[in-house]
């Protein structure tokens, strides 16, 4: 009887030391989660040490550029740079870069979207402080009243039956509308980690022809 007490008090401690074991392992992924969680809802922003303005809105400029967005406003003053519309890229379009993270490729891919860019740089201290913020915009397309279910091809667009096209009717072109989504994050940080490379690039060029 006293071996198999001592068998159960015995049990019991071991089952309570593997719960205190998995309760710590299960903390340690959440604190770790919590940690991932809160470094990726600050994207967009990088700051550098010793680094020019000037250089620095040029940077941005030419990678805004490389990524087909066109520049609306140039204010160096302010350090400010604000981009046109740029439609989503498409499934052939390999050529661009605009679709960053497979959510955002699919969304481009079933809807007309399009995203507005905005880099602003700012001095902190020593550092140069680049923050870019990508907002996102889908187009509403109302559907047009057809009179009957054999109309349905001109639910859309002014299409017959034996011709699809994609020309809108009078009363959608009026009501279409760009609603405003959530911000592009992902295409933030890569917007900025592409900055930061071509403000390296240019350091390295310098100091090499310094030598």
């Amino acid at each position: 009887m006293e071996k198999l007490t001592l068998a159960f008090f015995s049990g019991r401690h071991m089952d309570k030391r593997k719960s205190l074991l998995f309760t710590a392992w299960v903390s340690l992924l959440l604190v770790a989660g919590c940690g991932k969680q809160q470094q990726y809802e600050t994207p967009g922003q990088v700051c550098v040490p010793e680094a020019n303005k000037a250089q620095a809105m040029t940077a941005a400029e030419n990678v805004l550029a490389r990524m087909h967005f066109s520049i609306e406003k140039f204010d160096t003053e302010r350090g400010l740079i604000r981009t046109g519309p740029l439609p989503g890229a498409k499934f052939f379009e390999i050529w661009r870069s605009d679709n960053v993270g497979a959510d955002n490729r699919l969304l481009s891919n079933l809807h007309s979207i399009r995203r507005t860019a905005q880099v602003e740089i700012t001095r902190q201290g020593s550092q140069l402080c680049i923050a870019c913020d990508v907002r996102l915009q889908r187009l509403s397309l109302p559907e047009h009243q057809v009179s009957s279910s054999s109309r349905t091809y001109q639910m859309f667009s002014q299409s017959t039956g034996s011709l699809q096209q994609l020309t809108l009717q009078p009363e959608q072109r009026r009501q279409a509308a760009w609603v405003d989504l959530d911000s592009d994050t992902e295409l933030a940080s890569e917007i900025v980690r592409r900055i930061e490379k071509n403000l390296a690039t240019r350091k390295n060029n310098e100091h090499e022809e310094n030598k």
